[in-house]
């Protein structure tokens, strides 16, 4: 019986368990491996399909992929990163799971995506 690796996830504040291996190879997936926990990388995976259809992000485009990949460094370790006390404890219309908040930036300026649409 193999028990769930546990970290102390960054993002959500609390011991849970983590991913399994690192998300992608690298010093930030080796950061999201160490510091986040599965809970919280299934909010990112939500949060990234938002902002993939918002921007309108190609992936194939590395300016597309750079975006993300500085939303996702904030999304995990940027200064508001953490959930707010109350994610996680019933909140109203959210069943206890929620979805992150969204966060600020802009598309990429060079090559990138057009602004979302309103």
């Amino acid at each position: 019986m193999v028990m769930a690796r546990s970290v102390m996830c960054a993002k959500l504040g609390r011991e849970l368990p983590g991913l399994d291996a690192p998300p992608f190879a690298g010093e930030l997936g080796q950061r999201i491996y160490d510091g986040i926990s599965a809970q919280a990388f299934g909010l990112w995976q939500e949060h990234a399909r938002t902002l993939i259809g918002s921007y309108r992000l190609n992936l194939a485009d590395q300016a597309g992929r750079d975006f993300l990949r500085q939303q996702m460094d904030e999304f995990f370790f940027g200064q508001d990163a953490q959930m707010p006390d109350w994610f996680g404890q019933g909140a109203p219309n959210l069943g206890g799971k929620g979805t992150a908040p969204a966060k600020g930036g802009t598309a990429p300026s060079k090559g990138g995506a057009p602004p979302p649409r309103k």
